[in-house]
């Protein structure tokens, strides 16, 4: 039972650690949008995408993980951890329980941060989309939809340039 709570740590740790590298890159990519370097952004999103697969893969491990000592202490094979970190020898459950502690916090911090992010990328597309319908004013007419939003319905479109004859 030992190796499989060392495991359990380690998929702990790992797991912690692919959040703080997520939160690393959030924060890079809120300073790439408040500079407004557009091609920072674009790499930061493809960074993004990449450390979210692999955040689910360790996520992955550490439930095979969490879901074998479950087994071994006789435990249905989705009791939750903290569940779990009381049946664990006393030595282990004051770092299990940090463990657990900080993964959890570490995932409010990127969910709140990637929340930010999406506010400020959203106000960027808004902002961009203003300059656009002013050169191009009766192509969109901005309305609100049903639940409230603000939608786009194009209008009858005229030439950018008319000729006179």
């Amino acid at each position: 039972m030992l190796d499989s709570i060392q495991h359990l740590i380690d998929a702990l740790r790992e797991e912690l650690k692919q959040y703080g590298e997520m939160l690393a890159l959030l924060d890079q990519q809120q300073e790439a949008v408040v500079l407004h370097a557009a091609d920072d952004v674009l790499d930061t999103v493809a960074t993004i995408s990449s450390q979210k697969e692999v955040i689910r893969s360790t996520r992955e491990q550490r439930e095979e993980c969490q879901h074998e000592l479950a087994r071994l202490l006789d435990q249905p094979d989705d009791a939750a951890l903290s569940r779990l970190i009381l049946l664990l020898p006393e030595a282990y459950r004051p770092l299990v329980k940090a463990l657990l502690e900080e993964n959890n916090h570490l995932l409010m911090r990127v969910q709140q941060r990637a929340r930010q992010n999406h506010i400020l990328l959203n106000r960027s597309m808004e902002l961009m989309q203003g300059f656009i319908n002013s050169f191009l004013p009766a192509c969109h007419t901005p309305t609100y939809n049903g639940s409230g939003g603000v939608s786009t319905r194009p209008a009858s479109a005229s030439p950018l340039y008319e000729a006179v004859g």
